[in-house]
């Protein structure tokens, strides 16, 4: 078993490159990337990596975050903070997968001169490698990917140098696209490049609000530059249209990774008080196409709810959504608007206010799904914008609606949870680990016995390889 972990270990992290059966065949030349085109890795590479953020957005973003609970009282119970040792390898192994042919990707199109796919490489290695880091702090970066180059043991880079380069990567990317030609082979934007230009500016924002805390990235500068002093060199989405979605058509090889499930695994996690009572009390019309009825209406379970009492389960999430195009969301125009919305109440940018950037957000966050915003919904008692309010009063605000805007968008509510402390989720004596939310995952077994020393280092540096371990963006 230990051979097979460094085995797996090794091919983690080397430069091989991976594509979907079926999908595009590719023969790739072992030593080298010639018979292949940029065109060729970029759809594989995009399709997997949202499936892998599908996936784990319902198993372990739904579960902490309180969409869902798969009720039960025994151990691995995600909703009770109980994740167990293995839930690492997932993400890691599938994620770094892909950072390969996004890597490739980018040798590729620079050996052509090819500006346009250089640029998405870049955007797409900046939005894996912030969800790796996001997901479990120090991660091998810098020297990541080098198996060609018989680097198979990388050290653990610093997430606050990963962020630096992150930037660096997403300021390169808006140059090279900047009047760049279309491309072919992506199913996110028709090959748009000035599509994919605005989401990796948005993007760009997304990841400078994580770390706006910290002095020395000079988030709010940036944040300022981008949104009120450079608009027209960092263009961002500007519609529910432009919103970066994968949206499944249902026709190989876009078929939702959920369309294969049984219903009843599908429904047998039961919506969460918290989830449904806050749709309901704002008759947010959402809920007709998250959730379905029980004994004519819409009711949940506490997550949390105590050891041994056996709730009825009621509420389940739609067996339509199984299909559903959206649930392929990498980053929408509901989500940028309540980044904005917060810079604004921050005093960060001030090109329109808080409230216009909030009620912005909340119209399309709820148009994106089809439905129409009620002409009460913003008058609401619970949302209504109130400018003599607090900060702290504003933030639940925003981030209680950027919590549903976030639905089924990989890891991200949780990551906004772990930076804000918002939404407010109820903390019941069901809830494991003092009832304090897992601030990451640890580090996957086999890395210890593989790159053992290199691991030890990261560990050092980092904190102890636990779920309690705060990452850099989140100590003070």
């Amino acid at each position: 078993m230990k051979r097979i972990h460094i085995f797996l270990a090794f091919v983690l992290l080397t430069g091989a490159s991976s594509c979907d059966k079926n999908f595009e065949e590719i023969n790739t030349n072992p030593n080298g990337l010639s018979n292949v085109q940029p065109a060729n890795l970029l759809a594989p590479a995009l399709k997997k990596v949202v499936e892998y953020n599908m996936s784990r957005s319902q198993r372990i973003t739904n579960e902490l975050m309180q969409v869902t609970v798969d009720m039960g009282d025994g151990d691995g119970k995600i909703f009770r903070y109980d994740i167990r040792a293995t839930e690492a390898d997932y993400l890691w192994n599938n994620w770094y997968t892909q950072l390969n042919n996004f890597r490739d990707i980018y040798k590729l199109a620079e050996a052509m001169e090819d500006k346009s796919y250089m640029g998405v490489s870049l955007i797409c290695q900046a939005w894996v490698f912030s969800m790796l880091t996001d997901t479990y702090g120090d991660i091998p970066y810098f020297n990541a990917l080098q198996g060609k180059e018989l680097n198979v043991t990388p050290e653990f880079d610093s997430q606050e140098a990963i962020y630096q380069d992150l930037f660096e990567k997403l300021e390169e990317a808006n140059t090279l696209l900047k009047g760049s030609p279309n491309i072919s082979g992506e199913p996110i934007f028709n090959g748009n490049v000035a599509l994919w230009r605005k989401f990796g500016n948005s993007l760009y924002l997304r990841l400078l609000l994580r770390v706006s805390h910290k002095a020395n990235m000079d988030a709010p500068a940036k944040i300022k530059k981008i949104v009120d002093d450079q608009p027209t060199d960092y263009p961002l989405i500007s519609s529910n249209a432009e919103s970066a979605i994968l949206r499944w058509t249902g026709s190989s090889p876009y078929v939702s990774p959920f369309a294969t499930w049984r219903p009843g695994d599908w429904y047998g996690p039961k919506l969460t008080t918290f989830f449904v009572n806050n749709l309901n009390e704002w008759s947010d019309p959402r809920i007709q196409k998250w959730a379905s009825l029980f004994e004519g209406d819409y009711a949940g379970v506490p997550s949390g709810y105590p050891i041994g009492t056996n709730p009825q389960g009621k509420s389940a999430l739609l067996t339509s959504l199984m299909v559903e195009p959206l649930l392929g969301n990498i980053l929408n125009y509901g989500e940028l608007q309540f980044i904005l919305a917060e810079a604004a109440v921050k005093g960060w940018v001030s090109n329109k206010t808080a409230q216009e950037y909030y009620e912005t957000g909340i119209q399309n966050a709820i148009e994106l799904w089809g439905m129409t915003v009620p002409s009460y919904y913003m008058g609401g008692e619970h949302i209504v914008w109130d400018d003599n309010e607090d900060l702290a009063h504003k933030m639940q605000l925003i981030h209680q609606q950027k919590y549903y805007a976030l639905f089924f968008t990989d890891l991200q509510s949780w990551f906004e949870f772990r930076r804000t402390g918002y939404p407010e989720l109820p903390i019941l004596s069901g809830h494991g680990n003092n009832g304090i939310m897992p601030a990451r995952l640890n580090y996957p077994v086999y890395v210890q016995a593989a790159n053992k020393e290199n691991y030890r280092k990261a560990v050092a540096n980092q904190g102890p390889d636990n779920i309690n371990t705060l990452v850099w963006w989140q100590k003070p």
